[in-house]
């Protein structure tokens, strides 16, 4: 999986569907800066190219939403993330309690 914002979106779409301006939304809240069109939109694309997301148009607004695909990839991701990161947010927590 391709960078922070292609897994913030699949977990973001894992709880529901949601449209392109509301996904950055949701991640700006957390990475603390909204991601522009031109940024989000391109993921968007590419996560829809790999099959891990699909996309039904409703009037003006495109509403994306996980595939099982996707689901798999989410969980993969948590897996690797877990591990190659775990014992780092461990010792952090550590060093924030002392």
């Amino acid at each position: 999986m391709r960078g922070m914002l292609s897994f913030l979106i699949l977990w973001l779409l894992s709880k529901r569907p949601m449209y392109g301006q509301e996904l950055a939304e949701e991640i700006g809240k957390r990475r603390g800066t909204k991601p522009n069109p031109g940024t989000i939109y391109p993921a968007l694309k590419e996560l829809k190219k790999r099959g891990l997301i699909k996309s039904k148009k409703e009037g003006r607004v495109t509403n994306y939403h996980i595939t099982e695909e996707g689901r798999k990839g989410i969980q993969k991701a948590c897996e690797y993330f877990c591990k190659a990161f775990g014992e780092i947010f461990q010792e952090r927590m550590k060093i924030d309690r002392s």
